[in-house]
């Protein structure tokens, strides 16, 4: 079984059981994103295990191709020696190690198709994990915009701030009727001297009156003199 079918069966499992209480959509991916950081964990364990039985293996290889040497190097001496039985045990045991060696490769060679296979898997999961923190991010400033929204929601068609506003206008019409009280007081009496502002607009407002009425004048002069 892959690490992705494992790890899918474990997600799914939780993710049922959280979808069974409702969980909210933050805690789905957060569940989701921490099984992909466990897997993680879990594999790059047995990748150094795999790397740990490999360097073994090849250390073994290696001390076998000592022995298939020194081997044939003793069958040799032992022909020149005319000792035909040594150098017949000398080549047997060279066999027996050219064959732990063909082993011993064959076995590398598993061992290195799984690191492969294992390295290709946490690229992989590796890759899924930053894309599962990236919508993570995503999901939770949604999720932090969608509550503000619904509580801001909820606040404007409140009942209670519905009538807080109409209490509001209430306070504003009765002070409206008492400052129209306090002016009706001013009633009758003396108008109150006009203040230095009032003075110069008012004597604006006269100025350009009697420039229009000259300008009029001087139109209906020239129209009389024309005819």
């Amino acid at each position: 079984m892959s690490i992705f079918s494992r790890l899918s069966d474990i997600i799914n499992s939780n993710l049922n059981a959280l979808l069974d209480h409702a969980e909210d959509p933050h805690k789905l991916v957060r569940l989701v994103i921490q099984e992909m950081e466990d897997t993680l964990v879990e594999v790059r364990s047995a990748a150094v295990r795999l790397i740990a039985e490999r360097r073994e293996l090849e250390r073994r290889v290696a001390s076998l191709t000592r022995d298939h040497d020194e081997w044939h190097r003793k069958a040799e001496f032992a022909l020149g020696r005319n000792r035909e039985d040594l150098a017949r045990a000398a080549l047997l045991a060279k066999s027996r190690a050219a064959a732990a060696i063909t082993e011993a490769q064959e076995h590398i060679a598993q061992v290195q198709s799984a690191i492969a296979q294992q390295n290709d898997d946490v690229g992989k999961l590796q890759a899924k994990l930053d894309d599962a923190k990236s919508r993570e991010k995503s999901l939770a400033i949604r999720q932090q915009s969608a509550s503000t929204r619904l509580r801001l929601k909820r606040s404007l068609y409140d009942e209670r701030v519905t009538d807080a506003f109409a209490r509001f206008e209430q306070v504003e019409r009765n002070l409206d009727m008492m400052e129209g009280r306090a002016e009706s007081y001013e009633l009758g009496r003396n108008p109150p001297t006009p203040s230095l502002h009032d003075e110069f607009a008012s004597l604006e407002a006269n100025a350009n009156v009697e420039a229009e009425l000259a300008a009029l004048k001087s139109k209906i002069n020239s129209n009389d003199q024309a005819a």
